[in-house]
């Protein structure tokens, strides 16, 4: 697996103690009083409040924050050691090139859509004199945090400026195979089947951008300001052609109005080397969150030197818990909608929303979007 490949004994250690809530030595103090593990962290507050202000428009888990968690993924995963080793191309992973080289990267298909938060984080990189690809590993942290249910993301400091654009064809599509997406995702990190489904936990909280430009802005599940493990029950229910599966590519039948569900998604969820994965995060929130905190890191890490690099997990926020029940079928749904993939566990049992059957409300685009 990944975590024995790439991660540092300490990156590991640090990783799992934050997790637990072990505490970590601090060293410095901030001129606002905080304490935190390196004085290199403080100067990370100020900018920590201007995103969450003028970004994130008071720490909102909105377009801003989905956009900007998705950014993290597109920009870490063009990396490929199997081209490098090939001489045909060097460097790349979570550098920010994404950022700096935004009118050859944002052109490339899978990352449609993206030229828009790049525009709108641009000016926060300038204007506080720090590196494209910590700004954006750190944006996606802060982002992670504004969603209720999230765990504490962790941030290493330290990316040199890229000075490559990434080559095409290195992002998943959603119109990829199973088969091609974890092949992809092992070439760039070695990740493994399991690691695959802990990324997609990013969808708990996200929504279509330019997948099918006349359903722009349509979340992944009906609970796209949360993070929970709604979306792993709604992919694994009955599609019922919501908004409209007329062939778009990489998109398929939806179960819920106003939804929709991704191919890519569709088809990891009922695959026989990752169902099971994906079906354990149903109903368990515990898993679902450390499990997402220690992909975060590992995918913030590609191309790096973990050990050179400077922990400062301790300026990003602590989202707040969440409320109520965790996953419940929704209105109208029930256990005999299930698409069971998994032949060795039962699908939970869970509640069903009480009430007719409703819409999922679209997410309002970025401004400029």
């Amino acid at each position: 697996m990944f975590a024995k490949q790439l991660l540092s004994v300490v990156s590991i250690a640090l990783s799992l103690g934050a997790a637990h809530g072990a505490v970590i030595e601090k060293r410095a103090t901030c001129s606002n009083g905080k304490t935190v593990s390196s004085a290199a962290c403080c100067a990370w507050f100020p900018v920590l409040e201007d995103i969450q202000e003028n970004l994130f428009h008071g720490g909102q888990c909105g377009a801003e924050a989905h956009e900007s968690l998705r950014l993290v993924f597109h920009d870490s995963i063009a990396i490929s050691p199997a081209l490098e080793a090939q001489g045909k191309f060097g460097g790349g992973g979570a550098d920010g090139s994404i950022m700096v080289f935004d009118e050859i990267e944002t052109n490339f298909h899978p990352n449609i859509g993206l030229d828009e938060i790049v525009k709108l984080q641009k000016p926060f990189v300038q204007k506080h004199g720090v590196t494209p690809g910590d700004f954006i590993a750190f944006a996606g942290a802060v982002a992670l945090s504004n969603c209720p249910g999230a765990p504490q993301m962790n941030f290493f400091l330290g990316r040199a400026p890229p000075t490559k654009a990434a080559p095409d064809g290195l992002v998943p599509e959603p119109f990829h195979t199973v088969d091609q997406i974890l092949a992809r995702l092992n070439d760039a990190g070695e990740f493994d089947e399991l690691e695959t489904v802990w990324m997609l936990s990013a969808h708990s909280v996200a929504a279509a951008n330019d997948v099918d430009p006349t359903h722009n802005g349509l979340p992944f599940d009906s609970t796209p300001g949360i993070f929970d493990s709604q979306f792993f029950v709604e992919t694994q229910l009955v599609g019922t052609g919501f908004p409209g599966s007329a062939g778009n590519q990489g998109e398929v039948a939806s179960p819920l109005a106003g939804e929709m569900r991704l191919q890519s998604d569709f088809l990891i969820a009922r695959d026989s080397r990752t169902a099971c994965e994906w079906q354990s995060f149903v109903n368990n929130q515990s898993k679902l969150t450390s499990d997402f905190q220690f992909i975060f890191l590992a995918l913030t890490q590609l191309g790096q030197d973990p050990d050179i690099m400077t922990d400062c997990s301790d300026v990003i926020p602590i989202s707040k818990p969440l409320k109520g029940a965790s996953a419940r079928f929704p209105a109208g749904k029930s256990k005999r909608d299930v698409q069971q993939a998994c032949a060795e566990t039962p699908f939970p049992s869970l509640a069903t929303v009480p009430g007719p059957a409703t819409s999922v409300a679209r997410i309002p685009p970025p401004p400029g979007a």
